[in-house]
């Protein structure tokens, strides 16, 4: 079984009280309702030799990656972090200055985004180091501004935009420098009518193939108008195009809005940071890809996948 078969299998076995729970889960966050408040709730993990090399990379950067990867989660709901907790698994061995790197690591980038880091356990194992992090959002506007936006809303017709550059972030240390685009998407939220948003960290191709499940459409990719990072090959034998379709690890912010609302966007010169627009939704399932010439192929939604 892959990962994302698993994760269908526990969507398929969850039932909630959608008043309690409005968002469980299948989106990049979980929604909860607290009286008359709404929790955003997100966990992700950051494992050495997966994730992150220790040894080549070193604890800081793995510490700030966890952060990163749930930051970037909020980011793509359009949410404000609240507060974080971490559990973290060290190996035997591992010297108290090593452990502390991890800890400044976690809180330097928390601190950063308004996100404290207000708990969490600390275990030794025989195993490499394991990085655990949930963080606590609220949507950024509580009182008529930005609701959290889900991977559910794109529609036929819709532009699909990106933001930043995207390929090669493993092999060029992007992975570990990206800063989750938290604050610019509020801005977007609150200026823009954003359909259906997702972070890029499995790929671009695998990431939209899931908005689109999500949200019972398809997808056409205009080829030309990827934004294909200067260094997406990096030294390999692959085309840079196919990079920057499939690497992951980018976090930028991949989303769907109407197609006047794109132009302006993408016109806009007090934009919060580059947006690219790249594709169109359609009513056709599947993924497609555009050629300069018009010409359409099949395009696989494949990506970076864990197997369980």
């Amino acid at each position: 079984m892959k990962e994302f078969d698993f994760i269908h299998w526990i969507c398929g076995q969850s039932s909630f009280d959608p008043a309690a729970v409005p968002v469980g889960p299948g989106d990049d966050m979980a929604v909860v309702t607290l009286g008359d408040e709404r929790l955003l709730v997100t966990v992700d993990q950051v494992l050495d030799g997966v994730h992150v090399s220790l040894a080549q990379h070193g604890p800081q950067a793995a510490g700030r990656k966890a952060m990163l990867r749930n930051l970037s989660d909020v980011a793509a709901m359009a949410a404000r972090p609240v507060a974080a907790v971490a559990s973290v698994a060290l190996p035997k061995g591992m010297g108290e200055a090593d452990a502390r790197g991890i800890y400044r690591g976690l809180r330097a980038l928390g601190d950063e985004f308004g996100c404290p880091l207000v708990g969490g356990d600390v275990s030794t194992w025989t195993q490499p180091l394991a990085i655990s992090v949930t963080v606590l959002a609220r949507p950024a506007g509580a009182t008529g501004g930005v609701r959290p936006v889900l991977r559910s809303g794109a529609r036929a017709g819709n532009v699909i935009c990106v933001t930043g550059e995207l390929g090669g972030a493993w092999l060029t240390g992007r992975h570990l420098r990206a800063r989750p685009r938290v604050q610019e998407a509020i801005v977007l939220g609150l200026r823009y009518r954003l359909r259906a948003m997702i972070d890029i960290s499995d790929g671009l191709a695998a990431d939209l193939g899931r908005l689109c499940e999500a949200s019972g459409c398809g997808a056409e990719l205009d080829a030309e108008a990827i934004p294909v990072a200067a260094d997406a090959a990096a030294g390999r034998h692959v085309e840079p195009l196919q990079a920057a379709l499939h690497d992951g690890e980018d976090y930028e912010l991949l989303f769907t809005m109407p197609a006047a609302q794109a132009r302006q966007l993408c016109n806009d010169s007090n934009a919060p940071l580059t947006v690219t627009r790249i594709g169109r939704c359609i009513k056709e399932p599947g993924l497609w890809l555009l050629d300069a010439a018009g010409q359409r192929q099949p395009l696989e939604p494949r990506g970076w996948e864990h197997a369980t």
